[in-house]
């Protein structure tokens, strides 16, 4: 809200949501509690909404003139939540229906990039129970393993040998949609955060443990954030890479891509699109 000009009674009512029950629940509770609170400070007529059962809830009660959706995973990012919103008429913030839908899902919004020759990282897709050693052998190691429909590092492994294979499948394997394997990059790790159609300045993430991991994300206190991540033209060629990667996965609105700098080409690879909204 900060430099924000208007009035923040044009609002009218707004609803923040988070909560739900994806996996991701626990961290959607937290932004919802900063996003709540910025707005309330601004001046905005916020009121906190714990999943979409309580959203409806409060549509039905003409509590909410509009929605401002930080309920991450599942019904929050997959496209549910943005269409419920559009058949009821109340507008929301983030990307729509088919952006949505499609950057929840690794495997497709990787092959929407590579469709238009955008950088990603190469990769197999696979059903719970394929044959991981033969998508490991197509991949080469080191690799990663994931699930294909969850964020926040969720499900994640780091896999530098065969003997490990089988317990990351396995993690991964404990969510829901397609396990998702592919080439791990090593160097440096960045996010692009995208406002309006304008890619703004780097982030260079800096964990202090081996990689940006769950931990390094939510809890840890010594993870270092640099901006901007870099200058000149690299920094350039990131920010139209990560605007790019965003306008073709449908995205709108605001998010953010996250980009690995290949150590040995000095190039981007575009990993991963959050719709947040």
């Amino acid at each position: 809200m900060s430099g924000w000009q208007g009035n923040p009674q044009e609002f009218g009512r707004v609803a923040v949501l988070f909560g739900g029950q994806s996996s991701e629940r626990e961290v959607s509770l937290e932004s919802g509690r900063n996003v709540l609170e910025a707005l309330r400070r601004g001046g905005v007529a916020a009121e906190g909404v714990d999943g979409v059962e309580a959203l409806l809830v409060a549509i039905a009660a003409r509590r909410v003139d509009r929605v401002f959706n930080i309920m991450h995973g599942a019904a929050g990012e997959n496209g549910v939540v943005q269409g419920l919103l559009e058949a009821l008429g109340v507008p929301y913030t983030g990307s729509g229906v088919l952006g949505s839908a499609l950057t929840l899902d690794k495997v497709r919004t990787k092959q929407v990039w590579l469709a238009l020759g955008l950088p990603t990282p190469r990769y197999q897709r696979l059903a719970v129970g394929g044959d991981i050693a033969a998508a490991a052998r197509a991949v080469g190691f080191p690799l990663i393993v994931k699930p294909s429909l969850e964020g926040s590092s969720v499900g994640v492994s780091r896999v530098f040998n065969a003997n490990q294979l089988p317990a990351a499948a396995a993690l991964a394997g404990r969510y829901a949609g397609e396990l998702l394997m592919e080439t791990l990059i090593e160097g440096g790790e960045y996010t692009v955060a995208i406002l309006d159609g304008v890619a703004l300045p780097s982030i260079r993430i800096v964990p202090a443990g081996e990689y940006y991991d769950y931990h390094a994300k939510y809890k840890a206190e010594d993870t270092r954030y640099l901006c901007p991540g870099l200058e000149g033209e690299a920094e350039t060629a990131m920010r139209a890479l990560a605007l790019s990667a965003f306008i073709a996965s449908g995205a709108s609105g605001w998010g953010r891509v996250d980009v690995m700098r290949d150590a040995g080409a000095a190039t981007g690879c575009s990993r991963s699109t959050r719709r947040r909204g």
